[in-house]
């Protein structure tokens, strides 16, 4: 079998995701990582059938349900009245309908889940990749501080202000939204009297841009909570930025008194801006290719980002299967070309913000197969 060398700029869910599935192909993988070790940031990730489909072929999924809540629904109701619009049955329904649940997850979990499936001579932590050049054989990975390294194929998966994008393809710029998001736990022990905590429920205010999202995180023992609100003068975009509390309360007054009651009882809450790009009509360039938010960044309104990447890391794996180096540009090709006008779509409507607002189809979304889709 043939086996390639490959370089995997980033260590978030996407890279880790790829180097799993490299490595079960047989690929010599590592995994160059900024910062000096993994830590416990980040709040949420929603991993949705499609998503827990995709990491149980990495062999991460039962290390996921361990730490995991799994929502009983995925309800959708009316900022003002109440009104529930639609109910999609999750938790086992899912599990039989999809072939794998919807699971709630804190992000450092997920991250330690797949962090746990590598050896740990795959990492390279402290070096960041800053640009990148290619002869007619090998691509080079440079680093900040100034080495540089020689590979078959190298995968940018160093997100929404990826320099292997920006190295390869000229610089941009994300393009805000507008729109902030606070994200806030409390536990569970606090949700006495609120409703559907025990779910994935959406209340969808009078305007796109405005939403209350919560749904129950570590195993059922916190809820978690997340909301979106128009300002044009915060462009914060860390996860990390102190929000104020009374400000999210506030800006959410005129919402019906049950989803009032949900910030009532968060006690800190972060604050971040959110921004996109428009879909990229190419992620590789010879020897390179972009996966996950390097590729395809997108808003959080249908809980796709992290599952985009995993379904991503999952078909580039397939397509690099017992490829040689003589082959690697064509397998890239055939990684777009399977890729490409699912995360555009996904992109697209999720930025839109009205997906199962009152029902509709879920299954183009939850039913796909990464390890099945054709190639």
């Amino acid at each position: 079998m043939d086996k390639l060398k490959i370089a995997i700029n980033g260590g978030g869910v996407g890279g880790l995701s790829a180097a799993i599935a490299l490595r079960q192909f047989g690929h010599d993988v590592t995994v160059f990582e900024q910062t000096a070790r993994f830590t416990r940031v980040g709040a949420d990730v929603n991993l949705t059938p499609n998503a827990v489909h995709a990491a149980d072929g990495l062999g991460v999924g039962n290390a996921l349900r361990a730490v995991s809540a799994r929502p009983d629904f995925r309800i959708s109701r009316m900022w003002d009245t109440g009104e529930e619009t639609s109910r999609l049955a999750m938790s086992d329904t899912a599990d039989e309908k999809y072939g794998a649940p919807q699971l709630t997850v804190h992000r450092a979990d997920l991250l330690k889940a797949l962090e746990e499936r590598l050896d740990g001579s795959v990492f390279a932590m402290g070096r960041q990749g800053r640009s990148v050049s290619e002869d007619e054989n090998t691509v080079f990975l440079e680093f900040a501080d100034g080495d540089r390294m020689s590979f078959d194929v190298l995968i940018g998966a160093d997100g929404i202000h990826s320099a292997v994008r920006t190295s390869v393809f000229g610089p941009e710029s994300p393009e805000f939204t507008g729109v902030v998001s606070y994200r806030a736990t409390f536990p569970i022990e606090a949700a006495e009297g609120l409703s559907d905590v025990g779910s994935f429920t959406k209340w969808w205010g009078p305007e796109p841009s405005r939403q209350i999202v919560t749904f129950p995180l570590s195993g059922g023992r916190e809820i978690f909570v997340f909301a979106t609100t128009p300002q044009d003068d915060w462009l914060e975009e860390s996860w990390t930025s102190p929000g104020d509390v009374q400000e999210l309360r506030e800006a959410y007054a005129d919402f019906h008194p049950k989803a009032r009651a949900l910030l009532a009882a968060c006690s800190d809450v972060t604050k971040s801006a959110l921004y996109v790009r428009e879909p990229m009509p190419r992620w590789s360039k010879g020897r390179v290719t972009l996966l996950g938010d390097a590729a395809h960044p997108m808003t959080p309104f249908m809980a796709q980002g992290a599952g985009q990447a995993i379904e991503d890391a999952v078909v580039l794996a397939r397509c690099l299967a017992g490829v040689g180096p003589d082959a690697v540009e064509a397998a890239l090709r055939r990684y777009e070309a399977a890729r490409q006008t699912r995360t555009a779509q996904i992109q697209r409507a999720s930025r839109g913000n009205e997906w199962l607002k009152k029902g509709g189809d879920a299954d183009w979304v939850y039913g796909y197969r990464a390890w099945d889709v054709k190639i």
